[in-house]
């Protein structure tokens, strides 16, 4: 598993499952894995990282080592999907405050403005090699 990015998401949230579909449909190499934070894999990544592991309002990816969050995450995904969205990662110059504050205040309003599910999603067997738990 040491070779895939894992991507660390909000598992009831529409807007972050929406995001991971399209991760999924355009990750054409196979480059990532998914769990969502509510899971006890995402739960153990929070208790290592030191973050709250009761506020799902960030995304993270894991690539080795190497943890990234928020903005910065999602610009790092981009790049990684190669193609047109490589053209996105240049926005990295922009001040991580800035980026990461316009990623909060979606964050924060996410389920007003998307809606939310009763439970994390459950991949279909086509997508379950993708998913950790």
């Amino acid at each position: 598993m040491s070779d895939k990015s894992i991507i660390l998401f909000d598992g009831v949230c529409n807007f972050c499952n929406f995001w991971v579909n399209f991760i999924i449909d355009r990750d054409k190499r196979d480059i990532f894995r998914f769990a969502s934070l509510q899971s006890d894999y995402g739960q153990e990544v929070l208790r290592k990282l030191q973050l709250s592991e009761k506020d799902f309002d960030t995304f993270i990816l894991l690539e080795g080592e190497e943890h990234l969050i928020k903005s910065t995450a999602g610009l790092r995904v981009a790049k990684r999907l190669g193609g047109v969205f490589s053209l996105l990662y240049p926005l990295i110059i922009i001040p991580r405050f800035l980026r990461d504050g316009v990623y909060n205040l979606i964050a924060r309003n996410r389920y007003k403005l998307f809606g939310r599910e009763d439970a994390c999603r459950i991949p279909t067997p086509e997508l379950k090699s993708k998913f950790l738990e």
